[in-house]
């Protein structure tokens, strides 16, 4: 089997799990968002992670499939709060759960989508529950902290570039490191792979959404799947804006200043202007420096690990490989 095959084989597994999964039946305004929210699919990124992890050392992976989608039902219920949080009204491709139902619905059937995880986490063996059930807490916590931190730059001036990196560590990487770990306690790993497999997933994380914030202004459109230039419409505090203004001086400045202050504007104008100083500052390039210095950290990690199944490590690093390459 290759690579993909074998990540692909996976992922029919889990998806067969959320599908045939009985989170729970009455009230149905309760929980007829969860299983809509989950059949909205995704990549799937982070419990085909752990179940490529738990494979790099045990053959039986099906047995940890509970633990798998316990990560991909936490990911949906923050994604399902943040919609609300974001007013936002459309989740790949289709109305949000909020949009569909009405807020109070979204909050209380993320909230047990939340209690659900909690019940797949319990599948875990009794002597690894504890040190789970605590990894998992401070990630949740973490996760949470990244969102309120995003939330508050919004009313900020300025945030570093630093601050920013903090905040998509929590926000989007510590999941993805913990969905590493994960798989790789319940297969008993060492604790130094276990520490490497995290940090590995942890810098991919932060990879990753720096490659996220270069595709929003430099994708093409006809691969990139939602509008470019989105966040520069909306004065989003990226690694991209934060470093042109630290950066900018004189009339990029004055320009930059002035886009962002304008309530109404042309939208193609604005993300063509906005742009163009990026280019001028070498925004592109300062960017993919510090993306790629992320993925490396990543993969030196991975380089470091003493895994048993060769077939299982090559999907995981394949996996990772793709994440680095997207274009969408």
């Amino acid at each position: 089997m290759t690579k993909k095959e074998l990540a692909s084989d996976l992922l029919e597994k889990l998806e067969k799990f959320l599908s045939e999964a009985d989170f729970g039946q009455s009230p149905q305004e309760l929980y007829e968002p969860l299983t809509y929210i989950l059949s909205l699919g995704g990549k799937r990124i982070r419990p085909v992670l752990s179940l490529l992890s738990y494979g790099m050392y045990k053959s039986d992976v099906e047995t940890i499939l509970p633990q798998a989608a316990a990560v991909e039902v936490f990911h949906n219920f923050t994604l399902m709060h943040d919609d609300i949080m974001d007013e936002a009204p459309i989740r790949r491709g289709k109305p949000t759960v909020h949009e569909k139902w009405n807020d109070n619905i979204a909050i209380l059937s993320g909230d047990v989508m939340l209690v659900r995880a909690y019940d797949l986490l319990l599948n875990s063996p009794s002597d690894k529950l504890k040190q789970i059930i605590r990894d998992f807490n401070q990630t949740a916590a973490e996760v949470c902290e990244g969102q309120q931190f995003d939330m508050n730059f919004e009313s900020r001036d300025t945030v570093s570039d630093a601050e920013y990196l903090d905040m998509i560590r929590l926000k989007t990487a510590v999941l993805l490191g913990f969905a590493l770990k994960l798989g790789a306690v319940l297969a008993d790993a060492d604790q130094e792979d276990i520490d490497r497999l995290y940090a590995f997933g942890v810098n991919i994380g932060v990879g990753f959404q720096l490659k996220d914030d270069l595709l929003d202004v430099f994708a093409d459109q006809s691969k990139f799947g939602k509008q470019v230039g989105g966040d520069i419409i909306s004065n989003k505090k990226t690694y991209l804006l934060i470093k042109a203004l630290e950066l900018a001086e004189g009339q990029n400045a004055e320009e930059l200043n002035q886009w962002l202050a304008k309530k109404e504007f042309d939208k193609e104008e604005k993300v063509a202007a906005v742009t163009k100083i990026y280019y001028s500052l070498g925004i592109k390039e300062l960017t993919e420096e510090k993306m790629n210095g992320y993925f490396d950290k990543a993969f030196e990690s991975l380089g470091e690990i003493t895994f048993k199944n060769q077939e299982f490590f090559d999907a995981l690093e394949g996996v990772a490989r793709k994440l680095v390459h997207r274009e969408r």
